[in-house]
């Protein structure tokens, strides 16, 4: 049991599909960031802004964050404001590059407005949260069942990643043949004028040694 335990806890986080990052901001600025994913996903983000001058950190009350996601057609999917750090999720509708965007708040003054800010941001693709009852649970079966459920989500989700890997292929070699076929018939065109204007100047050529009676 306990090796079946393990390999199932080797599994789950190998399939972990989260991004950690950091990154400066300033006061009232906005960054955005960039995520390929599925259609019907669950993606939630964890956020923690702080003052880039540790000395400050007591005076930073005046500060928040809004968080904006629009998906691949720019269509905002969920729009909120937080305080200095918070949690949030969505669910995308349909597959594609979605646009993860935070700007500062602040309640000063704009022209007293010059902070500079460092965000920590970790956002989590799929389902990731065990049932906290997992943790908890002193039966080594049901801790078992419980972690075997989550990896089933995780499996799952794979699997919804690779079809929409699929789907981007399938669109990109559609391009490809069809970008394929407009250069293959851009070169029978130019072929054709060139043959063209060719024996038009053949032709001109030998009307004119005619006219001039050298032929």
């Amino acid at each position: 049991k306990m090796r079946v335990r393990s390999i199932g806890l080797l599994l789950i986080s190998c399939l972990s599909l989260s991004s950690a990052m950091f990154f400066d901001l300033g006061e009232r600025e906005e960054k955005c960031i960039i995520e390929d994913i599925p259609q019907d996903t669950l993606v939630t983000g964890i956020f923690k802004m702080e003052l880039w001058d540790g000395s400050k950190k007591d005076s930073a009350f005046h500060l928040g964050m809004n968080v904006a996601v629009r998906d691949p057609d720019f269509q905002t999917v969920m729009t909120k404001k937080y305080s200095q750090e918070g949690k949030f999720s969505f669910t995308s509708h349909t597959s594609g590059q979605h646009y993860i965007c935070l700007q500062s708040t602040s309640t000063t003054f704009a022209v007293f407005a010059g902070d500079k800010l460092r965000v920590h941001l970790d956002v989590q693709i799929g389902e990731h949260t065990l049932d906290p009852s997992s943790v908890k649970a002193k039966d080594t079966v049901r801790a078992l069942e419980y972690r075997l459920m989550h990896l089933i989500e995780e499996v799952r989700h794979i699997i919804k990643q690779q079809n929409y890997q699929r789907e981007r292929e399938e669109t990109f070699r559609q391009t490809s043949e069809d970008i394929n076929s407009n250069v293959l018939w851009w070169a029978i065109m130019q072929t054709f004028i060139l043959i063209t204007v060719g024996v038009w100047q053949m032709k001109q050529m030998k009307d004119f040694l005619i006219e001039k009676k050298l032929v």
